[in-house]
């Protein structure tokens, strides 16, 4: 069975036989894949009334510990974006009592972003359901064949510079 990145790979090895564009197959399916994974992952937060980026900064300050509490500066790197794109995020899970903002003890200059009651309800039960979800994305490949997957994403991702912070 062919796939989209198989029709244009034949179309271009008989328009351009002279090109390697082997290349393509692989970054074509990467790349097919992400807007798949990402458009099922959205719809799937979407029934349950949030965006992608509400999830994430939501389970990114689950993941930071036992009072899911974090600086905004390290929420930033977190998520890897602006300050300013931050602050709004920010704003629009305030308005929605699912996250609350506080000066840090100590340092005025600081602010600090915490999960609600409700906010923490939420991320732990979509959680989850998220993960659930997520392996009936990947049921067409078997446990090895996403352990192999995931090695050879990490080693590509690695050479492209995406490494963790220190």
């Amino acid at each position: 069975m062919d796939d989209v990145v198989d029709t244009m790979l034949e179309q271009w090895a008989c328009t351009r036989p002279d090109v390697d564009v082997s290349p393509l197959g692989v970054i074509g399916r990467v790349t097919r894949a992400s807007r798949l994974l990402e458009r099922g992952v959205k719809e799937f937060l979407a029934e349950h009334g949030l965006e992608a980026w509400e999830f994430d900064m939501l389970t990114t300050l689950l993941r930071s510990g036992d009072d899911a509490t974090m600086c905004m500066k390290d929420v930033s790197a977190a998520a890897m974006i602006s300050p300013g794109a931050l602050t709004n995020r920010m704003d629009r899970l305030v308005e929605r009592e699912l996250v609350e903002r506080r000066p840090a003890p100590g340092n005025r200059r600081m602010t600090l972003v915490t999960l609600t009651d409700e906010g923490r309800r939420l991320a732990n039960d979509l959680l989850e359901r998220h993960a659930a979800h997520e392996d009936r994305l990947l049921s067409g490949l078997s446990a090895t064949d996403r352990d192999a997957l995931a090695g050879l994403l990490r080693k590509l991702l690695l050479s492209l510079g995406d490494t963790a912070p220190m």
